[in-house]
């Protein structure tokens, strides 16, 4: 089955099952959209934040209408989880489009203070002909793609004096989109002050591009519930199977050990010191590094050796039944077994774990995605 097809079958079912009023722009989500659209004219700069893996699909739709180029930085946050490559051309073209980039990982401090350097730098040029010592910065962006932990992360690397620190609150982290539920004021520089406002994720009212849909659902910017997990799953495999990550796993399949990870651990687990080394490993928990390694091994060798188009709806389907193997789920009913192994895929791939990906492609002149490749 082809990615395309999936994609407009993920995306309409994500339409059909918020048509009905059910969807994500709540009563909650209205509210921030004005109360963001009111400080949009009152703020020195607006960043919006977009995920890196999808930087036209993350766009905030909001800030069309609103805000001038002048005063507007776009933020690719999460560009650990990029095609580093892919993400430069992506750079490059808004800088031949007149927009300013700035590639950030939240949850690295070297990155954060190269982040702060660049927004004081920004701050200064702008402040030229401004004799105001305090700059307020709004933070934008859709559900899901790291506002608050950037927020957190200035804040943290910002503080000038220890007296700050207790003082200073902090912004609501967590891994579910629409989790942040009002606009609060963290101090990230001194000299001049530098304030950014975090706000809540917007999403517009309906998303009409069935692509754009399916991206945002794959990446975690719209609830799992919408999509379907197992279809995000088979939606996922078929971008890893026409993409060159899978082929940096063929170590995996030719390491020494011959055997299953998963069997070393069996084999092992009666011995003394190696023993305990794997029985500190859990077969259930897919986060450990030995069944990530067994993952990979297991999609290496079926992609590499099928014979036939790698988007085939067989291979997905075989992939999945043999996921079931590698993630250790328990025999149990089909659809059960299938869909922890759809929400244990999806997990590896949105924390990094099965390869770098920019699922968008550049418009016009410059053609890069991963999708493509």
């Amino acid at each position: 089955m082809a990615t395309a097809t999936l994609a407009r079958q993920i995306g309409r079912a994500i339409t059909n099952s918020t048509s009905a009023g059910n969807g994500w722009f709540n009563p909650h989500m209205a509210a921030a959209s004005r109360a963001i659209a009111e400080r949009i004219p009152l703020v020195d700069l607006v960043l919006e934040v977009r995920d890196s893996r999808i930087p036209f699909s993350s766009e905030f739709d909001l800030l069309r209408n609103y805000t001038p180029l002048s005063k507007r930085i776009i933020l690719f946050n999460k560009m650990d989880l990029a095609n580093r490559s892919q993400l430069k051309d992506w750079m490059k073209y808004f800088k031949q489009n007149n927009r300013v980039s700035y590639g950030v990982n939240a949850h690295n401090n070297e990155s954060i203070q190269q982040l702060l350097n660049f927004l004081q730098a920004q701050v200064r040029k702008l402040k030229k002909a401004d004799h105001c010592n305090t700059t307020t910065i709004l933070l934008v962006g859709i559900p899901n793609v790291g506002k608050s932990a950037l927020a957190n992360s200035l804040h943290r690397i910002g503080r000038i004096s220890a007296a700050e620190k207790g003082k200073l609150k902090c912004a609501t982290v967590s891994s579910h989109p629409g989790e942040t539920k009002n606009i609060s004021s963290l101090k990230i520089a001194s000299h001049p002050n530098i304030y950014v406002l975090d706000t809540p994720g917007i999403l517009p009212p309906h998303i009409s591009d069935d692509d754009v849909c399916t991206k945002l659902a794959l990446t975690g910017t719209i609830q799992d519930s919408f999509a379907g997990e197992k279809e995000l799953a088979q939606y996922f495999l078929a971008i890893l199977n026409r993409s060159d990550e899978y082929k940096k796993w063929a170590k995996f399949s030719n390491s020494e050990n011959e055997g299953s990870l998963a069997n070393k651990y069996i084999e092992s687990s009666t011995s003394s010191e190696i023993g305990m080394k794997w029985k500190n490993q859990y077969p259930t928990d897919h986060t450990q590094d030995f069944i990530v390694h067994e993952v990979r091994k297991t999609l290496f060798e079926m992609i590499s050796s099928f014979d036939g188009d790698v988007e085939d709806e067989r291979l997905i389907k075989e992939e999945i039944k043999a996921m079931g193997g590698a993630f250790h789920v328990p025999l149990e009913s089909e659809e059960d077994a299938e869909n922890k192994v759809a929400a244990k895929l999806l997990n590896l791939f949105r924390t990094g774990r099965l390869g770098h990906y920019i699922l968008d492609c550049i418009p016009r002149k410059l053609q890069s995605c991963a999708i493509s490749v």
